[in-house]
């Protein structure tokens, strides 16, 4: 009898272990934020008088699909790299609980459930959701070895949950859903410098070369370029107000938050110190949330 529930028991933990390495292989909270994403863009582009809960549970379905399928694919792909860097050296592959046949099987069943439910959204959906996958996995993910210009990449990816968002509600392109976009696409670099200036001397060790400074302590050009980046943010605002997606007092809070974002990015410049990646960061969290209830009050009133 004790060796029976000794069995259940180990049988039981594995389970729970198998569980929390695929949470860890499709980076659970990263692709649940991501999904977030989608759902507010897709409740803001649609109609009022439309129903939401089948397409909002279609997007939830889908988007979690393709956007675990993605980061599973890449941590397949980066699995000697992720091995050199603390911070990922416990993931399921460099630390050898999961083979690298094991998890791209499960981003291949994924991916193509996760196409199959967008493009029961629309054709748009589901093109866009390939798109996002495949230059998520192979083109962002090999050019992070070769120059910093895989940010700019792999901000593409990074911003088209919103755009799929749109086009499942509205059926096609338009000037809200590619606003959202600009809006998600200029976040992501003053978010993701912070990242890299907190874990330069990881990424430098594990051989990637997405930071702009290449030495042994990040340089001022990493908060330069946050900097920079975020700047356009403030045109976006004005376009989304010149083309009425906005009002005065929406683009009011939108140029206040977003100068807040830009005085911290100046901050990461002028500083380049931990603590002023950290505030950045911190408020990096914050920003897309708060941005995106803005456009869902405008709707609603």
């Amino acid at each position: 009898m004790n060796l029976q529930s000794e069995a259940l028991k180990r049988e039981k933990k594995q389970w729970v272990l198998a569980i929390i390495d695929f949470t860890q292989l499709v980076k659970l909270r990263l692709t649940l934020t991501v999904v977030f994403s989608a759902l507010m863009a897709y409740w803001i582009a649609l109609p009022i008088e439309r129903s939401l809960t089948y397409k909002l549970f279609s997007i939830f379905i889908g988007g979690f699909l393709i956007t675990g399928a993605a980061n599973a694919l890449n941590q397949a792909l980066e699995k000697g790299y992720d091995a050199r860097m603390s911070r990922t050296a416990n993931r399921p592959l460099p630390s050898g609980r999961m083979e690298e046949s094991t998890a791209v099987l499960i981003a291949g069943v994924m991916s193509v459930f996760g196409l199959i439910i967008l493009a029961n959204l629309s054709l748009w959906s589901a093109l866009l959701g390939a798109i996002s996958l495949l230059l998520y996995a192979f083109v962002y993910t090999p050019l992070k070895r070769v120059s910093s210009i895989a940010v700019f990449v792999g901000a593409i990816p990074g911003a088209l949950p919103v755009l799929i968002g749109t086009v499942s509600a509205q059926g096609e392109l338009t000037i809200l859903g590619l606003c959202l976009f600009a809006i998600q696409f200029f976040w992501q670099f003053p978010h993701f410098w912070a990242i890299s200036w907190l874990g330069h001397q990881d990424y430098i060790k594990a051989g990637f070369k997405i930071t702009p400074s290449l030495g042994d302590v990040p340089t001022k050009t990493t908060g330069f370029q946050a900097f920079i980046y975020s700047l356009f943010l403030i045109p976006i605002y004005f376009l989304s107000w010149y083309f009425n997606i906005s009002d005065n007092f929406s683009l009011f809070l939108f140029l206040i938050f977003s100068l807040i974002y830009i005085i911290l990015s100046f901050r990461l410049y002028s500083s380049n110190n931990k603590k002023a990646a950290l505030t950045l960061l911190f408020f990096s969290f914050f920003y897309i949330p708060i941005v995106l209830g803005v456009f869902l009050m405008d709707k609603l009133n």
